[in-house]
Formats: structure tokens, sequence, C-alpha cells
């Protein structure tokens, strides 16, 4: 028997093939839970379902009625939800005086208030399957820990989400609600594809990892695996799978760019 047997998740940010958020429904359906995943692209929505044997629907997170309808869709579907997963980031690499306006609104809608909106919709469901609740779970990012260079825009929504999670899990815990953020490091996924084929750059993150390798969105799924299931205990908390990142910090501008100037030199030797 599976780890979820018996149980449904929601999973927002599923819609780009091989992402995170794909990686976990794929995890969820193997241990047994029905899966709806959701996002703003039908194909691979679509496929994604038709190869877990669950369920799609369309939500833009940004959107506050769309997120309210995908939370009140899969609680008619399923009877309940028992896991909600918020994937939903936009890797913002931008200088704090380059930053427009144009693009701290986009954000704030995707990373505050769109995660404000998961918040608000799923433990209004939630509250209806009290005292047994469920399991609200946000990714965040180990950035939020171990600071990098021109991303203020991206790490402070993203520790606003952080903030927020720890508002839902002492406000309704009583209704047997827990919620918790999931941070990863520096991942290869199709948000990455460009930064992973820079000549250098793993260089510059991977002797930052204590246990040796940089997280693979597998860890992550697996992390959130275990926060839905029955014997997590836990509520309020960021937990960190990324191999101890934190400990040691990640790597700053200058440290990347030697890495990289160094790989395209003996690139250009050879």
């Amino acid at each position: 028997m599976g780890q979820l047997e018996g149980k449904s998740a929601v999973i927002l940010g599923a819609a780009s093939t091989g992402n995170m958020g794909q990686v976990i429904a794929r995890l969820f359906a193997s241990e047994g839970a029905q899966v709806m995943v959701a996002g703003r692209k039908e194909e691979p929505l679509s496929a994604l379902a038709s190869d877990i044997g669950g369920s799609y629907a369309l939500c833009d997170i940004t959107d506050r009625a769309a997120v309210h309808a995908l939370a009140d869709k899969a609680a008619s579907e399923f009877g309940r939800v028992d896991a909600a997963i918020n994937c939903v980031g936009w890797g913002l690499l931008s200088n704090l005086l380059e930053t427009s306006e144009e693009d701290l609104n986009a954000i704030t809608d995707l990373q505050f208030k769109g995660t404000h909106h998961f918040l608000q919709a799923f433990v209004k469901v939630m509250s209806e399957q009290a005292p047994t609740g469920g399991s609200i779970i946000s990714l965040s990012s180990a950035t939020t820990k171990a600071l990098i260079n021109n991303h203020a825009a991206y790490i402070g929504s993203k520790r606003a989400g952080e903030a927020m999670i720890e508002c839902v899990a002492n406000d309704f815990g009583h209704l047997g609600i827990r919620a918790n953020s999931v941070s990863p490091a520096f991942t290869e996924s199709p948000m990455t594809e460009g930064a992973f084929a820079t000549p250098g750059l793993v260089d510059a993150f991977l002797p930052r990892y204590p246990l040796g390798r940089l997280n693979t969105s597998e860890d992550v799924a697996h992390a959130c695996l275990w926060l839905s299931g029955d014997n997590a205990f836990v509520t309020g908390q960021n937990i960190q799978p990324n191999g101890g990142v934190t400990i040691r910090g990640n790597p700053q501008a200058k440290d990347i760019e030697a890495a990289v100037g160094a790989a395209m030199a003996k690139m250009q030797e050879s």
C-alpha cells in the first residue's frame, strides 16, 4: 500500500513538462493518491493527468476567483482535499536598482498575492473537513536563508510566503490543518536549464553543499510526500531538502563570475 493510499492532492504549478510540480504529482500518484494537477497550460496538464490517472484544472494563481474555483472543484471531485501544494514561482534575477515596477508587480502578484489566494482557498476547504483538516505546502527557496545576489524581489516575496504559512499554522491548527513551506536550492528543472548549461556555474554551487551534490526535484517531492502523510506531526515549519546549503551559504556573484570565467578559459585553451 502506498503512503498516500486513499488520500487526495491538488498540485498547482504543474503545467511545464518535467517541472517540480509534475515530479511531485507523479510521486504522489505512485503512492496511491488521487491527484489533480493545475496551472495555466492545458496540453501538458492534460497529458500529465492522463499519464498518472488523475485529473486537471486550468488555474492562474494570480486570479483569486480561479484559485477558489480550483479548491472547490477538487473538494467536489474528491470529497475532501488532503494535501494542497503550491509550486508556482518565478526566479526573477534582477539587481535591486534595476528592477522595474512592472516586474515588481508581476512577482508580487505571483508569489505574494498568489500565495495568499492559494492559502485562503484551501484553508476554507480544509476548514470544512475539521478536525482532520489537511496538509498545505508552499514551495519557497533556500535563498531566503542562504542569500544570493540580485534576487531581492524574489527573496522578499518568497520570505513573505513563509510568513503567511506560519500564520496559517498558528491560526488554523485547531482545525487539523498543517501548513509548511519547503525550500529547494539550485535545482535542475525546465526553469533553470539555461543556467545549468552555463559552463562553470554548477562548479560555483557544488562546494556549498555538505552532502556533496545539488538537490533534485525528487528530493523536494519526497519532502512534500512526508509532510502530506499521517506521520508528519509538523506545522509552521520551513523544510530544507537541499543538502545543507544553508549551513555554508550560496555562492555570491563574485564566486560565480570566477567559476564561470575559469570554465570559459579552460574551454578556450582546449
